[in-house]
């Protein structure tokens, strides 16, 4: 297997380090509490090059952290789960010893929705001495490295998500049906492509998927295991280490993410905003 290293374009405003071969870079150079059109314009051009950009030293205030995410276009605020009182584009991701969570799936955030996310900024507020980092997927070269009788039989074909994979759990019936009325099942390409630079990837998540359209129930779950399996390549994957003020900023419509859950219960506390996507196609 050989793996081309990501496009490095040439800027004049940050430093852009490639963390790995194919995915990830770490920016430095820059204060994203103070930010023009010209800055903005490269980092987004770092990020579609590289689709997971990686912030040390960011002091970023509640209100900073929106202003940046608006930058790059309009924020949602998550149906589900615990936003800032006075800011509710900010999610709170929280594990604490006595509630201990982690996202510990490979998956791209909120694809139960009708248009799923762009991309998410995530922000370290409280992190632990050890563990706890977050691993992402290069999903295009996930797809690129599939044999091609597999990208064959996944060309043309749809998959169902449902928000009830993952949050309908603990909601009464009464409040999955009425979540359900605002949240239908979304059958996305298995293949997509992206809007902006026109390269195909895979397009999953774990948490949400239930089925493959047009198949039986035992066809379905041996292709989609067969399909998830392609996030664990180690060749497609950066895994960032996490200290507080740093950030991580990825393209959710090319990526996958997941937290690693080795931090022993200890507080883990880190904050997001994400930005509003568009239908896959």
């Amino acid at each position: 297997m050989r793996i081309e290293t990501t496009s490095v374009g040439d800027f004049d405003r940050i430093r852009v380090e490639p963390v790995t071969g194919s995915i990830g870079a770490e920016i430095s150079g820059v204060d994203l509490r103070e930010l023009d059109d010209e800055l903005i314009a490269e980092l987004r051009q770092a990020w579609l090059d590289h689709k997971v950009l990686f912030f040390r030293d960011q002091d970023l205030s509640h209100a900073q952290h929106v202003a940046y995410g608006r930058a790059f276009g309009e924020l949602e605020i998550h149906p589900f789960v615990t936003n800032v009182a006075d800011h509710p584009e900010i999610i709170i991701l929280e594990s604490t010893p006595d509630n201990f969570q982690s996202a510990e799936t490979w998956h791209s955030d909120v694809t139960f929705r009708e248009c799923p996310p762009l991309g998410s900024i995530l922000l370290g507020r409280i992190i632990p001495p050890w563990g706890g980092d977050t691993c992402w997927a290069n999903m295009e070269l996930a797809y690129e490295l599939l044999p091609d009788d597999v990208k064959e039989q996944i060309e043309g074909r749809y998959a169902v998500h449902s928000y009830v994979k993952a949050f309908g759990r603990n909601l009464s019936d009464e409040d999955r049906a009425e979540a359900y009325e605002k949240f239908p099942d979304q059958k996305h390409p298995l293949v997509r492509t992206h809007p902006e630079t026109g390269r195909k990837c895979l397009f999953m998540a774990r948490n949400f998927m239930l089925t493959i359209d047009g198949m039986t129930p035992d066809e379905s779950r041996e292709l989609r295991y067969r399909l998830y399996e392609q996030s664990t390549i180690p060749e497609i994957q950066v895994r960032f280490r996490w200290r507080p003020n740093s950030i991580a900023q990825w393209d959710n419509r090319c990526t996958q993410h997941y937290a690693v859950p080795d931090h022993g219960g200890r507080h883990r506390r880190v904050e997001r905003v994400t930005l509003i996507g568009d239908r896959p196609v």
